[in-house]
């Protein structure tokens, strides 16, 4: 037992405040990174954004459209160095939360195929494959192909 309480995790809203931490997850994760722009315009358009964070640093973060009967995580991602402890899970539950307070009936969301860790972690989550959005995420040699995943709320 640790004479220091330990520190807790919390997802709170996001703020434009969180972008500089969260754009360096997001660069930090992807090839093809969404812009500084790309979360403006979350934020302005209202959608649903979350961070997970402790200790003032965000660890993760979430950016949820709803819709009527119907939430659609746009981006769920983790900071590297702290994946698998959690964290996507925790989002992913507070998503699910957040779209049936909002009366929301399914969940969906898009993954790429090459992405395995996260693909076993929604079916995990009960997400199911629904389908294929040919050529929907850029790519180093193209585009690649997106798994469409629903999950009944």
């Amino acid at each position: 037992m640790s004479a220091y309480p330990e520190t807790q995790r919390r997802i709170r809203p996001m703020l434009g405040s969180d972008l500089a931490q969260v754009l360096r997850i997001e660069r930090a994760s992807y090839e093809f990174p969404w812009t500084a722009g790309n979360f403006h315009d979350s934020l302005r358009a209202g959608y649903s954004t979350w961070v997970a964070e402790q200790e003032h640093q965000v660890l993760a973060y979430m950016v949820l459209m709803l819709g009527y009967e119907e939430g659609h995580v746009l981006n769920l991602t983790v900071a590297p160095e702290w994946r698998r402890r959690g964290i996507a899970t925790e989002l992913l539950l507070h998503a699910a939360h957040t779209a049936r307070f909002h009366r929301a009936e399914v969940l969906f969301l898009e993954v790429r195929p090459s992405n395995q860790g996260a693909r076993a972690l929604y079916q995990q989550m009960g997400f199911s494959e629904l389908g294929v959005r040919r050529r929907y995420y850029p790519a180093a040699d193209g585009r690649e192909d997106a798994i469409v995943m629903r999950l009944a709320l």
